[in-house]
């Protein structure tokens, strides 16, 4: 009570204080940001939208993470701009100011410049808007990032787990391919995560690692020429991309080593997976394929993972600092489930 006799309401902690603060500023973003149209107003500034450019080392393209914002935005009261940050720092910055300009509620980054990302951070901070990052981080933003450690692992395990069951009396060697030359920390932690896993399925196991400088067709070559000198063993090819995978299988097929080596990769984009009327290497029919599977990253599919992410900062609920993506084997088992092909009938 109160000294007129009045009930009071119950004292707030500072905690629960600061949180009523926070609410309220949330309560009172949504109503500006539904001022018009009851919709957020959220931009996603894409890494490259260059159609010859493959995002994170895979084949993957800038336009299929975007369709996937485009798809899952359907149904959410939202309205999404998208920029296109063009692989450059500089234009990432302009991109964002550009934003800003726009009264945006919330900024989705996707830029691999982590100097640009810092000075995008203070500018959103110092606009008050909320920035939610991609893959590469900015400074005091919440994270959705692939988890390439655990990617590689994943593969490394397959292959050895398949060497220790069908391979157990035989002498079995290691491949690991793809653009090794490349300072991209992502395929360092790819590779880390195929070996420890290899050495920890196959303590004695020999790696070899053949670096295709970012042309997979490259890969032909320099595995052919191992195999040749490989002619008594097995060997196991842990591939960074898919469309890497595919000439692999190629070298492999030439060489008549079918029955001698297994293949497993990164990514499952569209090249390994396909549709129902495209050739593709994924499927329960080819069961029998020598590529085992691929590691699934989803870029496809960014915009179903990110944007509730998104909407949950726009309503005031505490999201994760990272959010790492859930990455798993697709073979030929679970393709359908995963990737069910769009055009069946």
């Amino acid at each position: 009570m109160n000294q007129d006799g009045k009930a009071t309401a119950p004292r707030l902690g500072r905690r629960q204080f600061l949180m009523a603060l926070v609410g309220a500023a949330s309560a009172s973003a949504s109503a500006k940001s539904r001022e018009s149209g009851g919709r957020f107003r959220i931009a996603f500034a894409n890494l490259n939208e260059d159609p010859a450019a493959h995002l994170e080392g895979l084949g993957f393209t800038g336009a299929e993470v975007r369709l996937s914002f485009e798809l899952a935005s359907r149904g959410l009261p939202v309205e999404l701009m998208y920029y296109d940050n063009g692989g450059d720092g500089e234009k990432a910055i302009a991109n964002a100011d550009d934003a800003v300009g726009r009264k945006i509620d919330l900024l989705i980054e996707y830029n691999d410049d982590i100097d640009a990302n810092v000075e995008i951070g203070r500018r959103m901070k110092e606009a008050g808007i909320p920035v939610l990052a991609l893959n590469y981080p900015v400074p005091g933003a919440p994270l959705y990032t692939a988890d390439n450690l655990a990617a590689g692992r994943i593969a490394g395990k397959t292959l050895g787990e398949f060497a220790r069951e069908n391979w157990a009396d035989q002498t079995v060697v290691a491949v690991i391919a793809g653009d090794l030359s490349s300072p991209a920390p992502y395929l360092a932690d790819r590779v880390r995560g195929v070996t420890e896993s290899l050495r920890q399925e196959l303590p004695d196991v020999a790696v070899t690692r053949l670096d295709t400088s970012g042309n997979p067709v490259r890969v032909e070559g320099l595995l052919g020429k191992f195999l040749a000198v490989q002619t008594r063993r097995k060997v196991l090819v842990a591939v960074l991309d898919d469309p890497t995978a595919l000439a692999a299988k190629a070298a492999v097929e030439r060489a008549g080593r079918i029955s001698d080596c297994v293949i497993v990769s990164q990514g499952v984009d569209r090249s390994i997976h396909g549709g129902a009327s495209e050739k593709k290497e994924l499927d329960p029919s080819n069961r029998g394929s020598i590529v085992l599977g691929s590691v699934a990253y989803y870029l496809d599919r960014y915009g179903y993972e990110v944007l509730p992410l998104a909407m949950k900062m726009l309503q005031g609920a505490e999201v994760p600092a990272k959010t790492t993506t859930k990455h798993i084997l697709i073979s030929a088992r679970n393709v359908f489930t995963e990737y069910p092909p769009y055009d069946m009938n």
